[in-house]
């Protein structure tokens, strides 16, 4: 068995060019992957998505002063190596700065003046990418977990109210009005919060905003969310006639409730669940492939995940399908083979 799987490492299929007619195959990089990981980005992923470096803080961390070095330096990438790019994110409860929400003397700033804030920004940062980035995701996590309330409580809630969420699209498709405009969320296979979702977005529909498609972060483990469930995601968002993105897919080898720190490498037994749940998500992704469009893995191998230290810290996680040394798992050859 092992010479076999040796044999076939000597020969390692590009998921990119695998998947080529049905979906893009993308992952979420920094300005530090890009560098380590040069190599496993051009042979094996078609699209790149800006883990942190194009959400509002980071590009934006002052009123009027924008900073885009690394957002460019990802963007530049991108482009020398024929890949598409993501935009993430425009507007999101978390890593956006206090100023967008204050004031010249220091209160909490009106709703006028936070919805010129936020038009302006999407406005610089759409812009500026017009010619490299094609779809967006305009607003990210609005819906909450649970409760009676359909959206999170937020700055961007709290000043300019519900109808923050539609302008921020609005803003979005006058900066470009080729591209396609997608609301994120994670959780999103989740009965409660999926309808919860398909709620906001049939609201949105009928107000005729110009929202293109639903982004399923997809962060799941070995056993949650049921494939029943996913499937039942992808249809109730794909009857609202969206395109459908699966943006930040990952797989941690730890249930949430696991709080083991003793592991420094994942058991047998991981990785053999791991298979199964690859195989089992991307037979299911390949029999949607008529409206799953693309296809993003938060990272790209187990040397960097943002799972590393979350939620319980000290901790490493293994969630990808390649590992630390960029080498294709078992978890890669079970989603290679179509």
């Amino acid at each position: 068995m092992e010479q076999r799987r040796q044999d076939q490492i000597t020969v390692i299929p590009s998921l990119k060019e695998v998947y080529a007619d049905r979906f893009a195959i993308g992952a979420a990089v920094s300005p530090q992957t890009i560098v380590t990981q040069k190599e496993l980005l051009a042979a094996h992923y078609g699209s790149l998505t800006a883990e942190n470096e194009m959400k509002p803080v980071s590009v934006q961390p002052e009123e009027g002063r924008f900073t885009f070095e690394d957002a460019d330096r990802i963007a530049r990438f991108a482009e020398e190596h024929g890949m598409q790019m993501r935009g993430h994110t425009l507007a999101w409860h978390n890593q956006t700065p206090d100023w967008m929400f204050v004031d010249g003397q220091g209160q909490p700033a009106g709703r006028d003046l936070v919805l010129q804030r936020m038009k302006d920004h999407i406005g610089a940062v759409v812009g500026r990418y017009k010619d490299r980035i094609k779809v967006w995701d305009v607003v990210n996590e609005a819906v909450s977990d649970e409760g009676p309330q359909l959206l999170r409580p937020s700055k961007w809630l709290e000043t300019a109210g519900e109808e923050f969420i539609r302008r921020a699209f609005e803003y979005a498709h006058e900066a470009d009005r080729d591209a396609l405009l997608f609301y994120n969320d994670y959780n999103e296979c989740h009965p409660d919060k999926r309808d919860r979702i398909h709620r906001l977005l049939k609201s949105l529909k009928e107000q005729g905003t110009p929202v293109h498609g639903m982004g399923m972060q997809g962060h799941w483990s070995l056993q949650r969310p049921s494939a029943d469930e996913i499937r039942a995601a992808v249809e109730l968002y794909a009857s609202l006639d969206l395109q459908l993105h699966i943006t930040e897919l990952d797989v941690s080898v730890f249930e949430w409730d696991d709080k083991r720190t003793d592991l420094l490498e994942p058991t047998a037994e991981m990785l053999e669940a791991q298979e199964r749940r690859y195989e089992e998500i991307f037979g299911l992704l390949r029999e949607y492939s008529g409206v799953i469009t693309s296809v993003t893995f938060w990272g790209a191998a187990d040397d960097y995940t943002w799972l590393d230290h979350f939620p319980v810290r000290s901790r490493k996680n293994w969630p990808f399908l390649f590992d630390r040394n960029h080498q294709p798992k078992g978890s890669f050859w079970k989603v290679a083979r179509l």
